[in-house]
Parts: C-alpha cells; structure tokens; sequence
C-alpha cells in the first residue's frame, strides 16, 4: 500500500489541480497529513481574508439582526419582562408629542414655552439621526444651534449667551414669540484625488434672524444635529480605564493622535466626571443627557434641571404658565433613560465578503482604526444586566480629537476646544438612509455621504484623510463598503 503513493505520485496528483502547495511529502508524513495538505491548498486559492469570530454582534448580546426603517428602535435582547414593560413606557415618552400647559393630558403638559420639537423623535426619528433644513423656511428635524459667549461657568462649562441662552430655539407654544430661525447656504468646494477623480464638498454658511434684540457681539455658534440613539448604555458601562487606555494626549507615541477625555460636570453626583455623550463629550451620564435635551430641546422641567432657560429678555417666556414642578417626574426620566439606555445595535451586514474584508483591513492600514477604535469590553453596569461585561464594536474611542479648522466650530465646551470634537462610534451608520432617509454625516450634516464625511477630515486625521486618498478607487470603494456594513 505504501509504495503505491510514491513521492511523485503525491505531487502529480496535487498539481493535476492547478496548485502545487508542496514540492516534497514523505511516505511516513502521507497518511498523518493528507487532511492538512488539502485545507492547506484550499485556503492558498483565495486571498485568505476572513471576519473575526462573532464580528457581526457590534453590540454584544445587545445586537438584533434588523435591517427594517425600525432597526434603531428596538430592545436589546435578555432584558427581563418588567423592564419589557417599562421599556415600552420610556419609548412612549420619548415619541409621543408633549402639549404646552394647562391641559387635561397632565402626565405630557408643559412642552415650551420655547423649544426646538415637541418630542424626543422630532429630533432622533426612529431613533435615529436628525438632519439640517434644506429649504429656506423649512423648520429643522434634528438640527440646532449650541450657543455661548466666552469664559467659563462655576463648573468649567460654557456660559450661555445672556439674551438668547444656551442654544436657540426656533419654536414656541402659542403666546411667546420664538428665539429666531436658521437659514443655511453652502459653497460648494470642488477638488480632486491624485489619481484625477474628482469630488465637491459643501461649506456650509448660516444667517440668523433674532426675535428678542441682539445676541452678543462676541457670542459663538455650534450647529448640531441629533445622533443615533443606539447602544449609548453600552458606553455608560465602559470602565472609566477603559476609555483612559486609549487616551495619549501628548502623542507619547509619536503617531500624531493625542486623544484626550473631556471632564464635565456632572449635576447629579456634583462634582466633575469623565464625559461620554454629545459631540462634544460634555455630557456624563444618559440621566443628564435625557434631562439636559427635555429642558433645552422641550423646554421641560424636571428635578436634575428644574428652572425653565427664559432670560430676562423673554418676558413672554418668563410669564407662560407651566406643567407642574418638575414637567417630567422621576419615574417618568427613569424610564426614559431605561429606554434609551437598552435600544440594541443592529449587527453588521456582509461582514465575511471579501471586499468588505478588504475595506476593513485598509480602514486600519490608512489610520481610521488610531481614533475609531473596533473593539472593547464593557464593565459593570449598576443597573442593567444587559449592559454588563460585552464585547462591543462601536469603532471609536468617545475621546476629543482636533479636526482641524475646517470642522471646528470655535466653541469651546469643558476641556473640549474649539477645534475638538469627540470620535462618533460608527456602528449603525450604514443604515442611515433606511432608517432616516438621508446619508448626512459629521456635526452639522455637512457631509452627504461617507466619502465627503473622510475627507472633511483634518488636524489628527489629516495623515489618514490623505492615505485614504492615495488608495485608487476600487480601494476606496472598498473602505466605503465596509463602512457601510457597520
């Protein structure tokens, strides 16, 4: 038997098939060894690229497999059947429209007297992302101005402009007069890759029409508009150390990345901690986050915020009756910040094809992967079991970057400067148009799609925006497929 299979009846045999994996095969290692001959020739016919194990879970256990206009607005698996319940409750809250006051519907009375939408959804539709007016005259869905002078408060945060507040707001119940209305016009910046493709960009320019006076002559202005609502309490049970482990804010390793965390005040605990939410990180915690957007957004009142934002410039405002004290009750936040704290993260699409494997790797070779970290492990969440102890994707690192001045806003907030804005976790991203019908992209939604998004890039990313340009198209094409199956 043995002679049958001499040595060159082995190498015959395998080159029959068009590869010749090895050249030499002895007798004793034939009969031990044909399995891996076989997986070793199969594997060299292709590129060899292949996804991680569980690559597609970005959220953990908190990932659905949803590719519905409904994918961002679902509950993350294993939550027990009273959080089920209180989950609908909080979702309730968060989409269904508040009335101004009095009203017979006391448990959702008191939205204004000035506010930006009259529910959490006018701004985060489905759950997902809101986008700037295009039309002159359209009123925004997701789209307003942070507004400020310089200098600091008693916490270290922005000081809100003394006519106008902390941000304006362009809507207002009947009886007041709103703060103003936005308009937006953009310049289109043409350019061109070195290997002749051609692309535009669009700088936008805003004009605003004050109701209430002027604002001051030194105020500053940072358009935003609503992010995606999915895995934020997977962000919260991230270990502080964590999130310190990817921070190196004197570039100690020479890589020109210098992330650093943005300390906020946090006004629950009172006193600083490390911030995680907004484009800015300047918010701690969902609790503070859900707060901060029902009274600045809405114009509710709660415990955590329990003054309404009239100046002593609105009189209209000042005088408008209220919904109660506090608008929104502590049972009613808890469930809210249930709701926003477990909406799962819709797992990757066309993880294992090759060309989004290829997308993959060159994303990391050009330098995304330094700021859009892939991977990580949350800690202890106090609350949700859910949350606890997950391998998540998120790809970023919730950290301050200098963007350079063509995305900076001039706006400092906390530590965060005018050029600095945190890394936006990019799961979820390739289903902006399903869920919302656009594919707007960065701060103010400048960017119609991911390939602008890149190359708005500067300051940190400069170096990756321009290895990104470099690629020819099929290479580029291959980056966008990728970052559209996150």
């Amino acid at each position: 038997m043995v002679n049958r299979f001499s040595h060159k009846h082995v190498t015959d045999a395998v080159s029959n098939d068009g590869i010749l994996c090895f050249k030499y095969i002895t007798v004793l290692n034939l009969f031990l060894g044909f399995t891996m001959l076989f997986a070793a020739c199969q594997k060299d016919s292709g590129n060899g690229l292949e996804a991680e194990p569980n690559e597609e879970y970005s959220g953990g256990t908190g990932t659905i497999f949803s590719t519905s206009e409904n994918a961002f607005a679902l509950s993350m698996p294993g939550l027990g059947s009273m959080d089920e319940l209180e989950f609908a409750t909080g979702n309730s809250f968060f989409n269904q429209n508040w009335v101004s006051a009095p009203a017979s519907t006391t448990a959702r009375d008191g939205l204004g007297p000035l506010l930006n939408a009259r529910s959490c959804s006018g701004c985060h539709f489905k759950d997902g992302r809101g986008r700037a007016p295009i039309a002159a005259g359209e009123v925004a869905t997701g789209f307003l101005l942070r507004l400020s002078i310089p200098g600091t408060n008693a916490h270290g945060g922005a000081v809100p402009d003394p006519t106008f507040g902390g941000q304006l707001q362009d809507i207002a119940i009947p009886g007041v007069q709103a703060e103003g209305t936005v308009q937006i016009a953009y310049t289109e910046m043409p350019g061109t890759y070195p290997d002749g493709t051609p692309y535009s960009l669009r700088k936008p320019e805003y004009s605003i029409l004050f109701n209430y006076g002027f604002p001051s002559g030194n105020i500053m202005m940072s358009p935003r508009v609503a992010n995606q609502m999915i895995g934020l309490g997977l962000f919260e049970a991230l270990d502080e150390s964590t999130l310190l482990a990817f921070a190196d804010e004197n570039d100690s390793d020479g890589d020109g990345i210098s992330g650093r965390p943005n300390y906020v005040w946090d006004e629950a605990a009172q006193n600083t901690r490390i911030g995680r939410f907004g484009w800015k990180a300047n918010q701690p915690s969902l609790l503070q986050q859900s707060a901060g957007a029902f009274l600045g957004d809405m114009g509710l009142t709660s415990t955590l915020f329990p003054n309404d934002e009239c100046t002593s410039a609105q009189n209209d405002c000042l005088t408008a009756p209220n919904g109660g004290s506090p608008e929104v009750t502590d049972e009613s936040m808890r469930k809210v910040v249930l709701y926003t704290s477990t909406l799962a993260v819709p797992a990757r699409r066309n993880w294992t094809d090759q060309t989004v494997l290829q997308g993959k790797q060159l994303f990391v070779e050009v330098g995304c992967a330094s700021c859009h970290i892939p991977k990580m492990t949350t800690g202890t969440h106090p609350d949700y079991a859910v949350l606890s102890h997950q391998v998540i994707r998120p790809y970023t690192d919730l950290l301050l970057h200098d963007m350079g001045e063509g995305l900076a806003d001039g706006r400092p907030d906390f530590l965060a400067t005018g050029n600095e804005w945190r890394t936006p976790p990019l799961w979820g991203i390739g289903l902006f148009q399903t869920v919302n019908g656009h594919t707007n992209y960065l701060h103010d939604g400048r960017a119609r799609n991911l390939e602008e998004a890149i190359l708005w890039h500067g300051g940190e990313a400069l170096q990756s925006k321009e290895k990104f340009m470099q690629l020819n198209e099929s290479e580029r094409a291959a980056v966008l497929l990728f970052l559209n199956s996150l």
